[in-house]
Order: structure tokens, then C-alpha cells, then sequence
């Protein structure tokens, strides 16, 4: 797993790997420059289009003015707009522009015009990962004019403005792409920042993840491959009843979509035998969906024992049976998989939280989250009250959404690397229960049924998306999941 390193302490990692590589901070900033260079060459292959890097006095200006050398021995039209005299500078930002050519154009900010050509690059290398204070004087002025421009935007590291680890207090600059080093910042993953950091891009410029596990806190970004490890594999003499005996819950009359999502769901994720528990007047909707799919009856709920997983709450209303669910909790001791309408119930009687049995998983998005929590004023805050949350009830808490957080009880927290805004359809969160739910009855342990699960129901919401964009619905997610399989060589 990628560990996401506090801002206080990337400093700390830098010295600690140019200690460990016997490098100097020089040459850091060079591989950093390269990585990004290697990037940008890639995806922009239009050496004509003129580049403007903004370059603050610190190292970030100095990561912007190695770029600036790299792009220019490259045929790229380059120019440097800085806002300190040289003397003002960090010493690697020194060094990185007494190595400059004599021909680049550099400029001072408080003489430049911005008056850009139509199609241009602005290159923010302003602040970096160590700011502790809304912008102010000429940095929000800048800022305020670079948002104003029509350009391609990218921030090196991370939008100058965004506190590393914190909730912005004022304006940043509004990155189409952030490149950043080595992991994300914690608060580029916040929904309150989607308007500044544009497209996340992250580069690797040669810190190990031992080095980074070091000096992290317990938050990890989940990667391919991450995912490989925590994946079963069965063999060519495996039944179905290895691949897991699993039942969904839920649906209401007149709203049985929901639970037979979840019910396909399951079945696409591998599930051997999927039960499906609806009320009595929609009991034969299943055999229309997917004839896979077997109805389960009444009585056939005195027999949890017979479920290796179970999942609760899609499409169930919240008028449903409470004795019945709190009975299910007392009954089924093994993890379960608790969503939507479960997950309101759990609110109006938190008393059933008690009665969760250990490891369960709860996935709400942040609604759902709040009715359970209280309000919170800020991503930074539900991240804090998720981890709480996980702590008490000896649960794990799926925080959906971009970048969706999972809280373990042992106080981790991951960050799903999958998933884009098409998959915010009706829908695509009974879909993620089915997945889970099938990851579970296959004999996954809860942490690696959440962590596959999130990252297999984004992966298949961005195949899906692949030819549907905005058209793209739940049911092309469902369809999409066995192509994660064979994207992540899980067979």
C-alpha cells in the first residue's frame, strides 16, 4: 500500500532518502523534475504550445525551474516567471537556475502582464506541500489572476492555496492536473477540492514504500498492486459451494431494483449461489432478472447458519421489520455487509449497533454517514469521526464517494484509487454491496472483501464508462465486473 505522508513530514522523508541513496537533495529534485517531464512529454506532444512556469521561492519553484530547463533541451517554448531575487531563494533553487540556459526567458512577477496567446501551458510551482496559511499578498494575487486565465493548468505536487492535510480557508490555484511526488497529499482527496486539483497524477521519483510506511500515519492509497495479495484463488476441483453461499436482503414493494442489483452483483463477482430474501408480492421479480438468482422464503430465514455472507438494506425502506433485523443480528454471528435502508434502520435504533457482529461492514455514503454520526463541516472532520466510528463499533466503515475511504478498527484508513464521476448513478452503491457481499461468502477476510471490493466496483464503473460516459447506468457496472478480473489476473 502507498503510505500518504503527512506534509509536516515529507521534509523529514526527503532527508531520510537522500540519506538512505547517498544522494543529494539536487539530485531529488531532479528525478522529481523527471518524473514529471516523463509525464507531461507523454501526455502533451505539442512542443509549439508556449509553457509559463510560476516559480515561488522554495523548493516547489525550484521543482519548477529544473522543469523548466528539462521541457526547453526538449524543444518546448518556455518561459519563467519567478517572484523573489535569487538571493531570496531556497539553495536548491538556486543551484537549479544558475544550470539554466542563457536563453530562457525569465521574468519577475511584479513586471509581467499576463497577457497569454490563446492556446498556452500555466505551470503553478508557486507553494508547495508546506503551506500553513490561507494565501495572502502577492501569492493570492497571482492566484487570483492565474484562475482567471484560459490556459491548460497543472500544479506541481499539489495546487498552491491546499494545505497538505487540511481544509482550504480562502482560494487555490485551479489545477486541470496535479502532478504530485510519490503519493497523494491527504487533502487532494477531499471533495471540497475537486474544483483545484483537476486529474490526480502521481509519479514516482524512486522513494521506497519502506521509506514511506516509516513516516506515514496509518493512511494508505490502494494500488493494482495491492490488490493481488489479498485476492483467493481456487482450483479446478472447486464446487460451487466454495465459491460461497450468499444472501441479499432487502427490496420493498414496487422497489426491488436495488436488492437484485446486489443479488447480480454478487453473482458477477464469482458468488457460487446467490439467495435473494424479497417481500412475498415481489418474490418471483428475481426469476425475471436473472434466473441464477434463487428466492428465499420466510421460513428459509430461520436457517441463517446456512449463509456464509449476508448483506442488508438495499431498497428496504426504513417501515421495515425492526425485530426481524435485530433479530438477524443476534442471530448471525459472521461479518455482514450493512447499506441503504440497513443503515438508516441502524440510525433510528443505534442500539443495534451493539449487536453487530464483529467486522461487519457498513457502507454509507456521506448522508447515510451523517444520520448515524451527526453532522460534519468538512471531509477532514468524517475522515476523523470514520475512524472513531470503526474504533467503537468494531466495525469497517465505506465512506462512498470519489476516492472512497475505508476505516478499519484497528485505526487504518485506505483510499480507493478506482472510480469516476459517471458511476454517481442510482444504483451503483447496491451494486458495491453485492460485490462485497460475494467477496465475503467466498471466505475473503473483511478488510480484503472491503479493499477488493471497492477497488473491483471502480475499476468496473471505468470500463463501463468507457463507451457510456454520462449514459453509463448500474447495470453496466454489473456487467463490467468480471472484466476487473481479468484486468487485475484474478482467475
Amino acid at each position: 500500500m502507498l503510505s500518504i505522508i503527512p506534509g509536516k513530514k515529507v521534509s523529514q522523508l526527503d532527508q531520510a532518502h537522500i540519506q538512505r541513496e547517498g544522494i543529494s537533495g539536487l539530485e531529488l529534485m531532479e528525478s522529481a523534475a523527471n518524473a514529471f517531464v516523463s509525464w507531461f512529454i507523454d501526455k502533451f506532444k505539442s512542443p509549439e504550445v508556449p509553457i509559463y512556469i510560476f516559480c515561488g521561492p522554495g523548493n516547489n519553484g525550484g521543482d519548477g525551474i529544473a522543469i523548466a530547463r528539462l521541457l526547453y533541451q526538449m524543444g518546448y517554448q518556455i518561459s519563467i516567471i519567478k517572484f523573489e531575487h535569487l538571493s531570496n531563494c531556497s539553495s536548491n533553487f538556486q543551484a537549479n537556475f544558475n544550470r539554466l540556459p542563457k536563453t530562457i526567458p525569465i521574468m519577475d512577477f511584479d513586471t509581467f502582464e499576463f497577457i497569454l496567446p490563446e492556446k498556452t501551458f500555466v505551470i503553478d510551482a508557486v507553494l508547495g506541500v508546506g503551506l500553513d496559511r490561507p494565501l495572502s499578498g502577492i501569492y493570492l494575487d497571482l492566484i487570483l489572476k492565474l484562475n482567471g486565465l484560459s490556459a491548460t493548468k497543472i500544479a506541481i505536487d499539489i495546487p498552491s492555496g491546499i494545505p497538505s492535510d487540511g481544509v482550504l480557508v480562502g482560494d487555490a490555484f485551479h489545477a486541470d492536473y496535479s502532478v504530485t511526488f510519490q503519493f497523494p497529499k491527504l487533502a487532494m482527496l477531499f471533495p471540497e477540492h475537486a474544483l483545484y486539483t483537476g486529474e490526480i497524477i502521481i509519479v514516482d521519483i524512486g522513494i521506497s514504500d519502506g521509506l514511506l510506511n516509516q513516516f506515514g500515519e496509518d493512511k494508505f492509497f490502494i494500488q493494482k498492486k495491492d490488490l493481488a495479495i489479498r485476492h483467493k484463488f481456487f482450483h479446478k476441483f472447486c464446487h460451487k459451494g466454495d465459491f460461497g453461499r450468499v444472501l441479499l436482503i432487502g427490496g420493498s414493494p414496487g422497489k426491488v431494483g436495488a436488492i437484485l442489483m446486489a443479488s447480480r452483483a454478487a453473482l458477477r463477482t464469482g458468488s457460487g449461489l446467490v439467495h435473494c430474501h424479497l417481500p412475498g408480492s415481489e418474490s418471483s421479480s428475481s426469476l425475471v432478472v436473472a434466473p441464477e438468482i434463487m428466492a428465499v422464503t420466510d421460513s428459509e430465514l430461520e436457517m441463517l447458519d446456512n449463509f456464509d455472507a449476508i448483506g442488508v438494506g438495499p431498497g428496504w425502506g426504513i417501515q421495515n421489520d425492526f425485530s426481524f433485523f435485530e433479530s438477524l443480528l443476534k442471530r448471525f454471528r459472521k461479518p455482514v455487509v450493512i447499506d441503504a435502508d440497513g443503515l438508516n434502520t441502524l440510525a433510528l435504533y443505534p442500539h443495534l449497533l451493539k449487536l453487530l457482529p464483529e467486522q461487519s461492514i457498513l457502507t454509507p455514503h456521506f448522508k447515510e454517514f451523517e444520520r448515524l454520526v451527526g453532522d460534519c463541516s468538512n471531509h477532514l472532520e468524517r475522515l476523523e469521526k470514520a475512524r472513531s466510528f470503526s474504533r467503537k463499533n468494531n466495525c469497517i466503515l465505506i465512506l462512498k464517494g470519489a476516492f472512497t475511504s475505508i476505516s478499519l478498527p484497528n485505526g487504518k484508513q485506505f483510499f480507493n484509487s478506482t472510480g469516476n464521476q459517471y458511476m454517481a448513478t442510482a444504483g451503483s452503491g447496491d451494486v458495491l454491496t453485492g460485490i462485497i457481499t460475494s467477496f465475503l461468502g467466498q471466505g475473503y477476510s473483511s478488510e480484503n472483501a472491503a479493499i477488493c471490493g471497492v477497488y473491483h466496483h471502480g475499476l468496473a464503473g471505468e470500463l463501463a464508462s468507457v463507451s457510456k460516459k454520462r449514459g453509463m447506468i448500474a447495470s453496466d457496472i454489473i456487467e463490467a465486473i468480471p472484466e476487473t478480473f481479468v484486468q487485475m489476473q484474478v482467475f
